[in-house]
């Protein structure tokens, strides 16, 4: 899947006519009861006013009617962003802005908090953190959520406007699966969003708007290169099986590694190199560059393999290191492309390029192969990735640190409509909990 980063943008043709003017709104759609309504944050918002000494953010020079109608247009989108009470708050918003339209003083500072307050509790319903994502670093979670940061960095907004339309539309993907989702509900009637497109949207609000980053998707099996939300570049990579998915990532990549060992995992080692030890001898064991080490670390010592019992390695009841060294039969091909996280996760390139031209390529045991190692590693290093030398594990910093963002997309746009790939690991259903962990 190539998703197109066409920012559809709230004041685009199909949601124009959510936009009304706050007046006309307020004549044409009767404000429910309070009582019926959501409470506001208002201790919050109410203390931000008392201790920040800022200029009205809405009410500056009489109502700013265009970004008071472009917030309800939010509001009442909100429900594809998973944040249902949205259209609640609209109506609070539009009988506020009723009740200021007479000018009394007290119902313009009543109708400023009410503004602030709904935009308060939308920003921070979309920048909540995805659920089941490891963040390497807490700087990759959705910043930007407490009550002060939030209206001080509106207040400080040279267009109100673009602040509310670059807020809510959080990254490129996620606005163009919300928008395209919203379009066809207001084309339909079916305003009810598909669980899905919020699983979706879930997995995806933690990508950034802009700056460089990587993004693997388990969901169609791509590496995609953006810049500032822009795609400059895809490849195919093999990602994980149902049984074992690549997990959802947020990390940064400072370093590569050429020549790299290969670690046998341990159910590859009890199905696959020790019975073939079995039955080919230790001779399949030493064709294949392997080592039985003590540790997994750089100062690993080297066990005979003769002393081990391959029949318990293979039953399961002795456990294994076992290491490649590099060569044509490494696993890990020439490049390694670590990145810190718990699971132990990486790309790498691969001796074996037979399998992406499938189309399923749920094929790996978690880790990510790519399609074309040499390229992306020109646009890690800015340069031909040539290997110092011939040593194994040998590792060259980057020129800048790049993030990477592991996820999972299964709703994609195609020729203006929203479809959704198979649910290979069901996570449309419930996020990855047994990944819940960070460093």
């Amino acid at each position: 899947m190539r998703l197109t980063t066409r920012n559809l943008g709230l004041l685009g043709a199909v949601s124009a006519a959510v936009f009304v003017s706050v007046a006309a709104s307020a004549q044409s759609v009767a404000p429910e009861p309070a009582s019926s309504l959501a409470p506001l944050p208002s201790d919050g918002v109410a203390t931000f006013y008392t201790t920040y000494n800022v200029q009205p953010i809405w009410t500056r020079n009489g109502i700013n009617e265009a970004a008071v109608a472009q917030l309800v247009g939010i509001l009442r989108r909100a429900p594809f962003d998973g944040f249902a009470e949205g259209p609640q708050l609209a109506a609070q918003v539009q009988a506020a802005a009723a009740q200021a339209g007479t000018g009394n003083p007290a119902a313009m500072g009543a109708a400023e908090r009410t503004f602030s307050g709904a935009w308060v509790r939308y920003v921070q319903a979309v920048k909540q953190p995805t659920p089941g994502m490891i963040y390497a670093y807490p700087v990759l979670k959705p910043q930007g959520t407490g009550v002060a940061q939030i209206l001080l960095t509106a207040a400080a907004a040279p267009s109100l406007e673009q602040h509310l339309a670059s807020v809510s539309n959080v990254n490129s993907i996620y606005a163009q699966l919300r928008d395209t989702a919203f379009a066809e509900a207001q084309t339909t009637g079916n305003m009810t969003p598909d669980p899905r497109l919020l699983a979706n949207l879930d997995r995806v609000r933690s990508l950034p708007a802009k700056g460089r980053f990587m993004l693997v998707d388990s969901g169609s099996s791509m590496l995609t290169l953006y810049q500032d939300g822009q795609q400059l570049d895809s490849m195919k990579v093999i990602t994980g099986t149902e049984e074992l998915p690549t997990p959802l990532i947020a990390s940064v990549m400072y370093y590569i590694t050429y020549n790299p060992y290969w670690h046998a995992p341990d159910h590859l080692v009890r199905k696959t190199i020790a019975p073939n030890v079995i039955h080919l001898g230790l001779r399949y064991f030493k064709s294949h560059g392997y080592d039985v080490i003590d540790e997994w670390s750089e100062n690993a010592n080297v066990i005979d393999p003769k002393s081990i019992d391959w029949k318990a390695a293979a039953a399961g009841k002795l456990h294994l290191k076992i290491r490649q060294a590099p060569g044509p039969l490494n696993s890990m091909g020439i490049l390694k492309f670590p990145f810190p996280n718990p699971e132990d996760i990486y790309l790498h390139d691969t001796p074996d390029h037979t399998k992406f031209s499938l189309a399923n390529r749920n094929l790996s045991n978690g880790c990510v192969r790519v399609e074309d190692a040499k390229r992306l590693g020109r646009w890690l290093l800015g340069h031909d990735p040539v290997s110092p030398g011939g040593d194994a594990e040998t590792r060259v910093q980057l020129p800048q640190g790049t993030s990477i963002y592991l996820t999972y997309i299964t709703a994609q746009v195609r020729d203006g409509k929203l479809t959704y790939l198979p649910d290979i690991y069901g996570w449309d259903k419930a996020p990855p909990t047994q990944y819940a962990s960070s460093l």
